[in-house]
C-alpha cells in the first residue's frame, strides 16, 4: 500500500530547498550531490507510486462535469463544501486510487506552505511540479513530449524571473528620478510663483507710473497749447509796427531768460533741505554747474522712489559686476551711505596684496560686506547711485573705473603723490604745530614738482589760500589742504592738483601726435611710437616706456619686443585708439621738455 506522508514530505522539501529549471547543470560538487539525493528520493516515490499503476482507470471520462482539484485550500470551509457535493453527486463512482494518492499529496503540501513562514508563489509552484514529474515518469509514452513542454516552461520562467531581477535596481532607479522631478516641479512653481508676485507688483508700479507721466503730458501739452495762444497774441500786437520782428525776437530773448533765472530761482523748493542746502550746493559754481547740481537733485529723488531694478542680462557689453537676469531690489541707501561703502571699499583695495580686475573685487567685496544673497541688489544700488552722481568726486572715481574708462593706477598714483606732498609738508614742520608759512609751501611745492612752470605753482598756492595781499610770513594750516568734507569732495588745493594732472597728461599725448605727425585715423607702429616718447620724454627710463608701450597696444610688457627687432613693424593700431588707451593710463612726464629748465 502506498503511503505518500512521509516519503512526499521529505521530497518536497528537498525540493523546495534547492529548486532548479530542468535542464540546467551545475557542476558544483555539493549541488550534484543534493540532486543525485533528489533523484533518489524522486525515483523511490516513482516507485511506491508505480505499484497503482494497474490501477489505472479511464474515470472521469464517463463521468461529466467532475474536478480533480480546486484551486482553494485543502482545508478551507469551500474546499470541504465541494468535496460533499461531489461525493453525492458521484455515489457509484469510484476514482482512482493513483489520483487519490496525488491530490492527497498536493493537499497535505499546500497545506504545510500554508502554516509555514514563508509561502512565495515560487514555493507553492513546487507541490504541481512534483505531480507533474510524477506524470512523466509513469507515461512512458508521453514522457518525451511532456518533458519539451515543462522544459519549455521552466526555461521560460528562469528566463522572466531573470528579467525581474534585472529590472530591480531600474525601479529603484525611476522611484528615486520621480521623488527628483517632483521637487524640482515644486521649487519651480514656488519660485515662478514669487517671481509672478514680483512681476504683478512691478507692473503695478508702472501702472502707476505711467498714469502719472500721462498726467504729466496731458498738464504740458496745456501748457504749450496756452503759449501758442499767447505766442500768436505777441505777434498780431507788434505785426503793424515796422520794427515788429525785432522787438518779438527781443521779447523772447527775455523770457527765456526770465525762465531760466526762474527755474534756479525755484530750485530750493526742488532740492531736499531747502533754501539753505541749496545755496550751499550753489556756491562756486556757474549756471552749467547749477543746473548738473539740479538734475541730480532731482535724479535722486527719483532713484528713490524706484523699488527695483531690471537685471541687464548676460551679454559681453554689460559689466561682469551687473551680469544678472532678473528683477533686483533698490537698497535704498542714502548718498552718505554710499559714500562710506565707498571708502571703506577703497581702504581695502589698497591694503590688497593679490590684485584682481577692480570689477571683481568690487563684487567680492559686496558679497564679504553683505552676503552673496544681497551681492547683487548692493552692484545695481551702488551702480544707479555712483552714476547719478558723477559730479561727486569719489563717486566719479568708481564709475570710470568699474566701466573701464579710467585706469586703477591714475588713482592710487594721486594719492600716493597727495601722501607724499604731506609728508614733506610734516618734515619742514620742524615744531610739529601743523603751520607752514607761504614761503615754506612754496619751496615743498617746488621740490615735489620740479617740472611744474612758476605760474602752476602759484595756482597751487592760490587754491591752497595764498592770496596778492598775502605775505610770505603769513602760517597756514597745511592738514586743512588735504581734508574732505562729508560727501567726499576734496578741498580746491586737491582739486587743482588733479586739474594739472590731467592738463598735463592733455599736453603731453598731444605733444606725442604732433611728433608722430598722424591723424587720428591713421595707424601707427610700435617702433614709431617707441620713437616719438624718447623723443618728447628723453628722461623715460626702460621700464615706465614698455609700460605707456604695453598700455597703447595692450601688449603684456614681458612680450613686447626689444627695440630693432624685425616683429616690432607688424604690430599696427590705430592713432586714436593707442591716444585713448593711453588717456586712461597714469601717464605723466619724467623729465623736463627739451631746452626747458626745471623751475
Amino acid at each position: 500500500m502506498f503511503s505518500p506522508k512521509m516519503r512526499c514530505s521529505r521530497f518536497a522539501t528537498t525540493s523546495r530547498t534547492h529548486p532548479q529549471p530542468s535542464g540546467v547543470t551545475i557542476d558544483d560538487p555539493f549541488f550534484t550531490e543534493i540532486n543525485n539525493t533528489q533523484k533518489l528520493k524522486f525515483s523511490q516515490k516513482q516507485k511506491k507510486l508505480s505499484s497503482i499503476g494497474s490501477h489505472l482507470s479511464p474515470w472521469p471520462t464517463y463521468t461529466s462535469g467532475q474536478t480533480i482539484l480546486h484551486n482553494q485550500k485543502p482545508c478551507s470551509d469551500d474546499c470541504q463544501k465541494r468535496a460533499g457535493s461531489w461525493q453525492q453527486h458521484s455515489l457509484g463512482t469510484t476514482k482512482p486510487r493513483y489520483l487519490e494518492q496525488l491530490e492527497n499529496y498536493l493537499r497535505k503540501e499546500l497545506l504545510l506552505l500554508d502554516l509555514g513562514t514563508d509561502s512565495s508563489q515560487e514555493l507553492r509552484l513546487q507541490p504541481y511540479r512534483e505531480i507533474f514529474e510524477f506524470f512523466i515518469e509513469d507515461f512512458k509514452t508521453y514522457k518525451p513530449l511532456l518533458s519539451s513542454i515543462k522544459n519549455a516552461y521552466e526555461v521560460m520562467l528562469a528566463h522572466q524571473k531573470e528579467r525581474i531581477r534585472a529590472l530591480e535596481p531600474l525601479k529603484a532607479k525611476l522611484v528615486t528620478v520621480d521623488d527628483y522631478c517632483n521637487n524640482r516641479i515644486l521649487a519651480m512653481r514656488a519660485e515662478e510663483k514669487t517671481e509672478i508676485s514680483m512681476l504683478k507688483k512691478e507692473k503695478m508700479n508702472l501702472l502707476k507710473l505711467i498714469d502719472k507721466k500721462n498726467e504729466e503730458k496731458i498738464s504740458l501739452q496745456s501748457e504749450v497749447t496756452k503759449l501758442r495762444k499767447n505766442l500768436a497774441e505777441e505777434y498780431l500786437r507788434y505785426l503793424s509796427e515796422r520794427d515788429a520782428r525785432k522787438v518779438l525776437i527781443a521779447d523772447l530773448n527775455e523770457l527765456r531768460y526770465q525762465r531760466e533765472d526762474m527755474s534756479l530761482a525755484q530750485s530750493p523748493d526742488v532740492v531736499a533741505g531747502g533754501p539753505d542746502r541749496w545755496q550751499l550746493l550753489a556756491e562756486g559754481k556757474n549756471s552749467d554747474q547749477l543746473v548738473d547740481v539740479l538734475l541730480e537733485e532731482i535724479g535722486e529723488g527719483l532713484l528713490r522712489e524706484k523699488d527695483f531694478f531690471s537685471g541687464l542680462g548676460y551679454e559681453e557689453s554689460v559689466p561682469p559686476f551687473l551680469r544678472f537676469d532678473g528683477i533686483v531690489e533698490n537698497k535704498k541707501p542714502t548718498k552718505k551711505d554710499v559714500i562710506n561703502l565707498l571708502r571703506d571699499a577703497w581702504k581695502e583695495r589698497l591694503t590688497e596684496e593679490q590684485k584682481e580686475k577692480f570689477p571683481d573685487f568690487f563684487f567680492n567685496f559686496l558679497e564679504h560686506r553683505f552676503g552673496p544673497a544681497d551681492a547683487m541688489a548692493w552692484a545695481y544700488t551702488i551702480f544707479e547711485n555712483i552714476k547719478l552722481f558723477r559730479s561727486n568726486e569719489i563717486m566719479g572715481q568708481f564709475y570710470e573705473l568699474l566701466m573701464g574708462k579710467r585706469c586703477e593706477s591714475v588713482y592710487i598714483k594721486q594719492k600716493e603723490m597727495i601722501t607724499e606732498l604731506l609728508k614733506q609738508m610734516t618734515n619742514v614742520d620742524s615744531q610739529n604745530e601743523g603751520l607752514l608759512t607761504m614761503e615754506q609751501l612754496r619751496t615743498v611745492l617746488k621740490n615735489t614738482f620740479p617740472f611744474k612752470k612758476e605760474e602752476t605753482i602759484q595756482e597751487l598756492m592760490e587754491a591752497g589760500g595764498w592770496h596778492p595781499t598775502s605775505s610770505n610770513a603769513d602760517l597756514l594750516n597745511y592738514h586743512s589742504l588735504f581734508i574732505e568734507d562729508e560727501e567726499g569732495q576734496s578741498v580746491p588745493f586737491v582739486q587743482k592738483l588733479w586739474e594739472q594732472y590731467m592738463d598735463e597728461k592733455d599736453k603731453y599725448l598731444k605733444e606725442l601726435k604732433q611728433q608722430l605727425g598722424l591723424e587720428l585715423g591713421d595707424k601707427v607702429t610700435l617702433p614709431k611710437v617707441r620713437e616719438a616718447l624718447m623723443i618728447i620724454d628723453s628722461k623715460l627710463d626702460k621700464q615706465t616706456l614698455n609700460s605707456y608701450l604695453s598700455q597703447a597696444f595692450q601688449l603684456p610688457a614681458t612680450k613686447l619686443p626689444e627695440e630693432g627687432e624685425e616683429k616690432e613693424e607688424d604690430i599696427v593700431i590705430l592713432l586714436q585708439t593707442a591716444l585713448e588707451r593711453l588717456q586712461m593710463a597714469d601717464i605723466r612726464r619724467i623729465g623736463p621738455r627739451e631746452q626747458e629748465p626745471a623751475s
